[in-house]
């Protein structure tokens, strides 16, 4: 089966830092789905970004609640791809719908952390779609939307910011419906 020497879930989820082996892990420990929950959460504290970062892609598809906490954490890394792979996950509702999509009490602040102070303008820019979330509930956000939009350094970012804040296109998408 896959032509690995090894296919249980603990060996897939080393081989996400493989390249000539990720793609084929990927798709395996997505299509086991739950199942292969413990083993993913653990991969989040592997020495390997590459392991950690696809660990956090799996989880965007795969969370559930016993996985935010560490998905969170997961914003803190040292490595910028796994930042950029845990604050999509987080931001992303595609996948999970509202099912455990987590409050501005638990991600607010480190997306906005994130969004001021991040040396990499690729995590500045995932910051900015979490903090864009709450643009319509929290005043913080919509500050440091318009402070990112107005002054970052990176013209990718400036852009990402004003399409979430008062004004721009996803925010108007996404205005609560009166009535």
């Amino acid at each position: 089966m896959l032509g690995f020497v090894r296919t249980d879930d603990q060996a897939l989820v080393s081989y996400l830092g493989d390249p000539q082996r990720t793609v084929a892990a990927y798709r395996e420990l997505l299509r086991r789905g739950a199942g292969a929950l413990d083993s993913i959460r653990a991969g989040l504290d592997d020495p390997r970004a590459a392991v950690r970062e696809g660990c956090c892609r799996l989880l965007d598809h795969l969370v559930d609640s016993d996985s935010m906490d560490r998905l969170i954490a997961m914003v803190d890394d040292p490595d910028a791809g796994v930042r950029i792979a845990a604050f999509h996950a987080l931001a992303c509702d595609r996948c999970k719908g509202d099912t455990c999509a987590p409050g501005a009490d638990r991600v607010l602040d480190p997306a906005l952390r994130h969004l001021a102070g991040d040396p990499d303008p690729a995590v500045r820019a995932r910051a900015a779609e979490l903090v864009g979330r709450f643009a319509h509930t929290d005043p913080r956000a919509v500050a440091a939307l318009e402070a990112a939009h107005g002054g970052d350094p990176s013209p990718a970012v400036r852009k990402k910011a004003g399409w979430y804040a008062p004004g721009g296109t996803i925010h108007q998408r996404t205005a609560p419906r009166s009535g």
